[in-house]
């Protein structure tokens, strides 16, 4: 069984616990429902951001922790203000020691789009990531059927939700191109044994038609990589370790953007 499968095994238990806590009509009353969502779109094609996706987690599986001191609103304020196009928030407690109320402090920092990372397996996490300030779903197309991206997908444009497809490689990629979906995102780190590899988004960035975004994902620590990126077709950059690992990430991407 690789991590992938434990932790769609775990995520599955997860979500019928939230249910019984919380229902869907319950999230349907949150304060946040109703907030217009920020465009993906709109923000990482604004000339004035830098198109970095920049991730707040503390942990991760391969990793352990990454950082267990800088703060939310701290790191992603920063963010905002080093000129990131999207914060990227994971919620996952039991690998990467994230949650929900992450996303709402995220949420009151803000004002450009904000992605629930998480591995999403129902619905109810997508009335949820909406319920907590999320502008951007991200849908894994590793551990979810065509059919399920299709539903899925559907219900979060319902919701007013930006949806990031995640691919690893041509399989994932052809069956899944949908106009349910704003972006396209390549994961350079393979989830079933989390080794990283540029060449994923060197090999599909031209089998992506034009009307996604494109993104690349994991694995970017050089400004080079990502003026190299630019070059072959990509608009966006997901980033987090690179400037979570650090003790001052706010410092560290603003010194990462100087060098764009």
């Amino acid at each position: 069984m690789t991590i992938l499968d434990k932790i769609v095994e775990r995520k599955k238990k997860e979500v019928e616990q939230a249910k019984a806590l919380v229902t869907i009509e319950e999230l349907l009353t949150y304060p946040l429902f109703d907030r217009e969502c920020y465009s993906l779109k709109e923000s990482v094609l604004n000339p004035n951001r830098t198109g970095i996706i920049a991730e707040y987690k503390r942990a991760s599986p391969s990793k352990g922790l990454i950082n267990g001191t800088s703060t939310v609103t701290e790191v992603v304020t920063g963010y905002q203000n080093a000129g990131a196009s999207a914060v990227s928030v994971l919620t996952d407690t039991d690998y990467f020691s994230g949650n929900l109320k992450d996303l709402t402090e995220a949420r009151e920092a803000l004002s450009i789009p904000l992605l629930r990372k998480e591995f999403i397996v129902d619905k109810y996490q997508i009335t949820e990531a909406k319920a907590y300030g999320a502008d951007i779903v991200l849908l894994i197309a590793a551990c979810l059927t065509s059919d399920e991206i299709k539903d899925f997908s559907t219900y979060a444009k319902q919701l007013g939700l930006s949806v990031l497809l995640e691919v690893h490689n041509e399989e994932e990629l052809t069956p899944n191109i949908m106009d349910t979906i704003d972006a396209i995102g390549v994961n350079n780190r393979n989830l079933k044994d989390f080794s990283v590899s540029l060449a994923h988004s060197y090999d599909l960035v031209n089998k992506i038609p034009t009307q996604f975004i494109k993104v690349s994902e994991s694995g970017i620590s050089n400004p080079d990589t990502i003026k190299e990126l630019k070059e072959i077709g990509f608009q966006a950059f997901l980033i987090g370790e690179n400037f979570m690992k650090t003790t001052n990430p706010s410092k560290s991407i603003a010194d990462f953007v100087k060098e764009l």
